[in-house]
């Protein structure tokens, strides 16, 4: 493998697959690879017939995080600039706000920086043996990819400050209790299970999804009365789009009755 195979971009229907492909030091992140995954999310948002993508590691890992033997030889392409939302961050995409959603496929160590990394996803599918936690804190090496605002939004203020503060490594189980992880599949099985959920969040109305997506993310932002109207103009504009009429036609000819998904079945 070269470091030109650093991250590797696969495409299964509608799904694209990211992966961090440095097994040797764990899926590591140097400045190099940051940019690689910063420019394939970007690619991904830009392709008209990708709608979902999966973000994962090769080899068993997810990522360990930053590459800190390439940190301590001065990395100079480690991007370390204040920026705000869409600049490409240390670790490649963390600050970027995409038009459609992520999920990760975590298998062993999503730590440090990596943890940072499955924050950034919208949703985890995590292996059973996967470990969580911010290693980093052993290093003095500061959490700089959103981590100290994704992690007390995603988990709770209290739970969170408990991982940044202690570093101690947190278990699929115990991430999934605290809404860290959203499925706990098999080991080995993490990949696999994300595209077959990629796959079914792929099959619905993209339009309305996405708004909806969107507004979640971005009420964080406003304030209240802002929000509100934010969700109003998203929903207003997929309405006229015409998919929330052709959905409702589906409706009324009794597709998805008594809660059926995918393709009007009774």
């Amino acid at each position: 493998m070269s470091e030109a195979d650093a991250v590797l971009v696969e495409r299964d229907g509608p799904v694209t697959i990211i992966s961090i492909n440095r097994p040797h030091c764990r899926n590591a992140v140097d400045g190099a690879t940051a940019r690689k995954l910063y420019d394939a999310f970007l690619a991904f948002d830009a392709d008209e017939d990708a709608s979902v993508a999966v973000f994962t590691g090769t080899q068993g890992h997810f990522c360990a995080g930053a590459d800190l033997k390439a940190v301590a030889k001065g990395d100079r392409e480690k991007m370390r600039e204040i920026g705000g939302h869409n600049t490409i961050a240390p670790m490649g995409p963390s600050r970027l706000r995409l038009s459609k959603p992520v999920i990760a496929a975590v298998e062993g160590y999503a730590v440090a920086g990596g943890m940072e990394l499955a924050l950034f996803a919208d949703m985890r599918v995590v292996a059973e043996d996967a470990t969580f936690g911010i290693f980093c804190r052993r290093f003095g090496v500061p959490l700089i990819d959103l981590g100290t605002i994704r992690l007390p939004r995603l988990i709770g203020h209290s739970q969170a400050m408990d991982l940044i503060l202690t570093g101690r490594p947190v278990g699929a189980a115990e991430a999934q209790r605290m809404g860290l992880a959203n499925r706990v599949v098999p080991r080995g099985e993490a990949c696999a299970q994300a595209i077959l959920l990629a796959r079914e969040i792929a099959r619905f109305p993209q339009t309305c999804l996405r708004a909806d997506r969107l507004s979640a993310l971005r009420q964080w932002d406003l304030a209240e009365e802002d929000a509100i109207a934010n969700e109003m103009r998203g929903g207003l504009n997929v309405i006229a789009s015409g998919e929330t009429l052709s959905g409702a036609t589906q409706f009324a000819s009794g597709v998805g009755r008594h809660g059926a998904f995918g393709g009007g079945e009774d």
